[in-house]
């Protein structure tokens, strides 16, 4: 019998790759605060938060495989977390307009009973195409998910028309969910995928 397999996240866009696998998928809102800690490095934000949230929810999931994910846009060195409200929205795509962003998304996968984590974080280059604020704002307006992404920016739907060029190991990876490690840490702990 396969554990339960628990989602810390209330991410719709995650929830979906993750159901892609076939897995019957409890989703739970995680404890956690995301704030990124002094000094520290984007790749290390993103798979602390992960490592994080996925730990926050063992104890109400004892029995379960718990998965947490987390992802922070890089650019020159200043990480771009989810934008405050719309205005906060357009300054950040403004400022990363035809310019190459970094995202680093986390995944980490909890066994509370074996108190073991496995973790993984996959590097997506982003180059967004030039765009001015008209057609910024047009995009946010249609595009009303975006505040709830980092750096205000969502590759899925509209959002594919903001970018120029896209360099990933995993192409699920820029919408939340690195997939490919996924997999390999979800049959480490003895889950048939296939």
């Amino acid at each position: 019998m396969q554990p339960a397999i628990v989602l810390a996240s209330t991410s719709r866009f995650r929830r979906e790759i993750v159901e892609r696998l076939g897995l019957n998928l409890i989703c739970a809102a995680p404890v956690c605060d995301e704030t990124p800690l002094a000094n520290e490095q984007a790749a290390d934000t993103a798979r602390r938060l992960a490592r994080t949230k996925a730990e926050s929810l063992g104890a109400s999931h004892p029995h379960a495989l718990i998965i947490g994910g987390d992802q922070v846009a890089l650019l020159d060195n200043r990480q771009l977390g989810k934008p405050r409200d719309f205005d906060d929205a357009v300054a950040m795509l403004q400022s990363t307009a035809g310019r190459t962003l970094e995202f680093h998304t986390a995944i980490a996968l909890y066994n509370p009973q074996s108190g073991r984590v496995q973790e993984y974080t996959d590097l997506t280059r982003v180059t967004m195409r030039k765009l001015g604020e008209a057609a910024i704002r047009n995009y946010l307006g249609r595009e009303p998910d975006a505040l709830y992404c980092a750096g205000a920016a969502m590759s899925e739907g509209l959002g594919g028309a903001l970018i120029a060029r896209i360099e990933s190991t995993d192409p699920n990876a820029l919408i939340g969910v690195p997939l490919f490690a996924l997999t390999d840490m979800l049959m480490n702990e003895g889950v048939e995928i296939l």
